[in-house]
């Protein structure tokens, strides 16, 4: 059985912390370690840590980007899940988490929607399937791949380490998952699961302020990672793999079966 570590990011977010850590404390299969990214909190986080038992990493550069790397370096298990303060996983996450890596190789990864909480019906069925929804379509089909979300996903480590150092983690203006998902290179892969939800906060929609700084963010990652990597030249790449590894598929003669003796 593998081991999980959970990475959370932390930012002056004590009370829904609290609350991630209580939910992670519930799940019918325990990670091995959470390792919780205080990335500079001037409130509770450290007390919330510490009551809770988790490990606090603390990282003083400001940036999300930068935190989660920190964090999934910190981290020791075989799996890397992510969480961020407000995602509140049922009990079965870790479980479902694991179910989905154990069998499919150190180099993929996987991900889920959430199921946003604290604001109006109306509010929360756009930020599941326009908001989220539209993300994971429009940018897998220029990724070649779904995407990762931030508040939910997990990878294998040999993933990160492959990984690493491709992540632009000095850039506090970047969007973690989505600059992540960029460097997701074409011999890797990602599984998105519609039954691994988490519950996520609903307050990037509480403004248009906050909608858009999220929106300008992303157009900052994409223009950091295009002029790094074209998108067309990281698809024609990831596509010509694909083709190469089907080409072989079917260029493989099947397993030569011996006839049948006579008893």
């Amino acid at each position: 059985m593998p081991t999980i570590s959970v990475v959370i990011p932390v930012r002056n977010d004590a009370p829904m912390l609290a609350a991630c850590l209580a939910a992670l404390d519930r799940q019918t299969r325990a990670p091995e370690e959470i390792v919780v990214v205080d990335n500079g909190s001037t409130d509770d986080t450290a007390a919330v840590c510490a009551s809770a038992g988790v490990r606090r990493v603390y990282q003083e550069v400001p940036g999300i980007a930068g935190a989660t790397a920190a964090g999934f370096d910190a981290a020791g298990g075989q799996i890397l899940a992510r969480l961020d303060a407000d995602s509140v996983p049922p009990p079965r996450w870790l479980e479902r988490v694991e179910m989905r890596l154990a069998s499919s190789g150190p180099l993929t990864a996987v991900t889920g929607p959430g199921d946003f909480y604290g604001a109006g019906r109306f509010t929360c069925w756009v930020a599941r399937n326009i908001y989220i929804g539209g993300y994971i379509r429009a940018v897998g089909l220029l990724l070649g791949h779904p995407p990762l979300f931030g508040s939910n996903f997990a990878l294998p480590a040999p993933m990160w380490a492959a990984l690493r150092n491709r992540v632009h983690r000095d850039r506090s203006e970047v969007h973690d998952d989505l600059d992540l998902s960029y460097q997701i290179r074409p011999d890797m892969s990602v599984i998105y699961d519609p039954r691994l939800r988490v519950g996520v906060s609903a307050r990037p929609f509480y403004s248009w302020r906050g909608l858009g700084s999220r929106i300008l963010r992303a157009y900052q990652t994409f223009d950091i990672d295009f002029r790094a990597e074209p998108p067309g030249r990281r698809l024609r790449e990831r596509h010509r793999l694909r083709h190469r590894r089907r080409a072989g598929r079917k260029a493989t003669p099947p397993p030569h079966t011996a006839p049948k003796g006579h008893g």
